[in-house]
């Protein structure tokens, strides 16, 4: 099965057109989780259980910002009673947005 080319820009770092459902998973499941809209999370769980993404979710990937990961962990996979380390799941790398002015950055 071929991956919809609306899933691009969520995949980005990979053509869709050369991923594979199984063998790239881990990165499917992930970045839809981290990037994706409810309509591709709609298109992720008819494309794999409940069961599948809830384990890849468990493999630590350090991409989430910290309130996509509690998302994700709480009302998606519904995962409130599991504790799960943040420091696995969440980079710093997120943060406010900053302006590109003439001179530089502007954090307007």
């Amino acid at each position: 099965m071929k991956i919809p080319k609306k899933l691009q820009g969520v995949l980005w770092s990979a053509n869709t057109d050369n991923l594979d459902l199984v063998k790239d998973r881990y990165y499917i499941i992930h970045q839809i989780l981290i990037y994706g809209s409810f309509d591709d999370l709609r298109w992720l769980f008819r494309h794999y259980s409940k069961k599948e993404v809830t384990g890849v979710f468990l493999k630590a990937y350090k991409n989430y910002p910290n309130n996509v990961f509690y998302f994700v962990k709480n009302y998606i996979l519904n995962l409130k009673n599991i504790d799960l380390d943040e420091d696995d799941y969440v980079t710093s790398i997120h943060g406010p947005i900053k302006q590109r002015t003439a001179t530089g950055f502007s954090t307007a």
